[in-house]
């Protein structure tokens, strides 16, 4: 037994009586004596005499006896907020909790019920009972106008007559019914005749079970492929022929799917109310103008002090897009396919190859057999030989040269197709410098990230980080309205944009996918802050456990997974369709001029049919194996420019040995081609 100024905590293995402090430990006897009215105001002593028996008539019904609760008694000329503040540490140390107010001041229960909202007093397994003495009306408006009485797990009880005719009628509110929302009359309650009950209630009633096909708002903003929207216009024609613009939106997204599913479970729909930002969404939420937030949430310490969370239902990371890094003109594309050995190799090889061929040819003409040839000349049909020309004419005939020359071609073949084979593969899959992956090759290459105006909380959360990497990050973060623009401009720019994988797997799917499937920005391996995520929703909100049930079903039955799959595979679906009607547009209008009068109505067929060959070609690429038939590489003049500087090497050796060949020293004209020997 705690006493703490006009508090009365009683922390009891069996509990059933409230107004008492004198208590038999490990039995069911409460002895109920009347030293509690010390506790009372004076004045109010009359009001509350002999309330002890329907309290504890009250409690024993609903069952609050257990060996681990603690039971709170508040009384209305003692109660403060630092009060509430302690009581709410008695209530976490607790298994259970119930709190018993007595007063009959409105202005007091009213103060009661803001207070145990700031200082988190209850929540829905907290058993608060309300002893009062008002009138009906009085009684309706105070249940419905504070969170505290009509959401949470709350019951009045209301004296209607003193003794000798003591009675008692219990009273709750039901924010879904089938009726709506409305206060109800659980049961009453006489001396004689104990607890009458009306039909189909009890004494604490489940609220959240079923919500009878009511409306509640939501709060939530387009974040692909969490939530979505699609808004559709249509032409409506009103009285006098007037016709009106009507806009419906539609929504998607998983989430949506997700909470569309556990509406229909519990038997509810929900309302989008309009919101401008995410700060908005979250306000609205900690407001409890919001039934919640049904939209993936970073839990984030900051966070946590405003509202709380949802079952944790989705990976939270924040992972980062860039450009992928482009080729870089190098001339060395022609040296890439062999190594330097292989090269050295095949220089020493034309370097002895002639040598021998002019050795062998020599010695077989001073034998009187054949014709010898000059080094020169050699040399020349050799290498024309590697690089795939025809045999010359002038080669000597004897056998010892013929076999020279066919180990010479066996050579220059598989050489050359070797050389040929990777020099092919390099050009049309180049190797593409090294890209960011981690966190620390981010913030050493990019010289600005960007994140949507939310990303407010992420940057302070990093700058107070000890880790010189996050506190670079923080430094580097700037913000953007979209992520639409942030990825724009780190296609454009040596920039970077931080937002959810799932989100940037589908806007890149969406908006920076070519033809050919080749994508222009790349997600890093390593995600920037790897957590957990789940929805908003307000401080010890009563409904929170049917929630969580409902969302685990959802993530445990497979379908968050499935539902993700079809919204990427029909984001595909939609860009390659409207990349084939804009390639189908651009082949069908090359060459045509459009006559005036009949433009208008010839270019609206035309599009008809673009857009029906377009649907037939897409049906017939998603039953195949969905390979595109269509696409190829360009090369461009990064991949060949070592053939067109390797040219114009040539062409400058070619003009210098013309010069040089002008010039009227003879003994300059080392070109001239040699005359065979005889």
């Amino acid at each position: 037994m705690i006493v703490k100024g006009k508090m009365l905590i009683l922390s009891l293995l069996t509990l059933t009586a409230v107004l008492t402090i004198t208590t038999t430990t490990n039995t069911n006897t409460t002895n109920t004596t009347t030293t509690t009215t010390s506790l009372i105001p004076r004045d109010g002593q009359k009001v509350w005499t002999g309330v002890n028996e329907v309290l504890t008539d009250t409690l024993r019904t609903a069952a609050v006896v257990g060996p681990s609760c603690s039971f709170i008694l508040l009384l209305d000329d003692s109660t403060t907020n630092s009060l509430v503040n302690s009581v709410t540490q008695v209530r976490q140390r607790s298994w259970c909790s119930v709190v018993v107010v007595v007063s009959e001041s409105r202005t007091f229960l009213a103060t009661l019920a803001n207070w145990s909202l700031k200082g988190r007093l209850l929540v829905w397994a907290t058993r608060l009972l309300v002893v009062t003495r008002l009138t009906l009306p009085h009684l309706h408006s105070l249940l419905s106008s504070h969170w505290t009485f009509s959401m949470m797990n709350t019951i009045f009880l209301n004296l209607e007559q003193l003794r000798p005719d003591l009675r008692c009628t219990v009273h709750t509110w039901l924010p879904y019914s089938p009726q709506g929302h409305q206060a109800v009359q659980l049961a009453s309650w006489t001396p004689t005749r104990g607890f009458l009950y009306h039909s189909g209630y009890k004494l604490f009633q489940e609220k959240y079970v079923n919500f009878h096909g009511a409306t509640v708002n939501v709060t939530a903003l387009p974040f692909a492929p969490f939530w979505d929207e699609e808004k559709e216009v249509e032409m409506v024609v009103g009285g006098d022929n007037n016709t009106e613009t009507k806009t419906t939106i539609r929504y998607t997204g998983m989430d949506y799917l997700t909470l569309a599913t556990i509406a229909q479970a519990l038997n509810f729909t929900f309302y989008v109310i309009p919101t401008s930002s995410w700060a908005e969404v979250a306000r609205l939420v900690e407001e409890r103008v919001s039934f919640l937030s049904p939209v993936y949430h970073n839990m984030m310490p900051q966070r946590l002090e405003r509202y709380d969370f949802s079952f944790v239902y989705e990976y939270g990371s924040l992972d980062f897009s860039m450009a992928q890094p482009s080729l870089k003109p190098q001339w060395q594309s022609l040296y890439y396919p062999l190594t330097e050995v292989v090269w050295a190799a095949t220089l020493l090889a034309l370097l002895l190859a002639p040598y021998l061929l002019v050795l062998i040819t020599h010695t077989a003409w001073k034998a009187g057999g054949g014709r010898s040839i000059t080094q020169g000349v050699s040399y020349n049909d050799m290498t024309g030989m590697l690089l795939g020309q025809n045999l010359p004419r002038r080669l000597p005939t004897n056998a010892s040269s013929r076999v020279l020359v066919a180990t010479w071609l066996v050579f220059a073949f598989i050489l050359g197709s070797a050389y040929r084979g990777n020099l092919t593969a390099s050009l049309t899959l180049p190797k593409f410098p090294p890209r960011a992956e981690t966190l620390q090759e981010l913030v050493n290459t990019a010289d600005k990230i960007t994140m949507q105006p939310y990303g407010v909380e992420f940057r302070n959360f990093f700058a107070k980080s000890d880790s010189p990497v996050f506190q670079k990050l923080a430094a580097l973060i700037d913000f953007v309205p979209s992520v639409n623009i942030g990825q724009e401009e780190a296609v454009m720019k040596n920039q970077a944009h931080l937002e959810n994988r799932r989100y940037q797997q589908l806007r890149i799917a969406e908006r920076f996918t070519k033809r050919d499937g080749s994508v222009l920005l790349y997600i890093g391996r390593d995600s920037i802050m790897p957590g957990q995520a789940a929805w908003p929703l307000p401080h010890d909100a009563p409904y929170t456990p049917v929630i969580n049930r409902g969302l685990m079903a959802v993530i445990e039955g497979g379908l968050y997974e499935k539902w993700n799959e079809d919204l990427l595979l029909t984001v595909q679906r939609k860009s390659r369709k409207k990349q084939q009607q804009q390639q189908m547009f651009k082949e069908k209008g090359e060459g045509k001029t459009k006559i005036e009068g009949e433009g208008s109505e010839k270019e609206e067929k035309e599009t008809k049919e673009i857009e029906e060959e377009g649907s037939e070609v897409e049906e017939t690429e998603i039953e195949g194996d969905r390979r595109n038939t269509e696409g190829f590489t360009a090369l461009t003049i990064t991949h060949l420019q070592g053939a067109f500087m390797l040219l114009v090497l040539g062409l400058l050796l070619s003009l210098t040995s013309f010069l040089i060949d002008l010039l009227p020293w003879p003994s300059f004209k080392f070109l001239s081609t040699s005359s065979s020997l005889n």
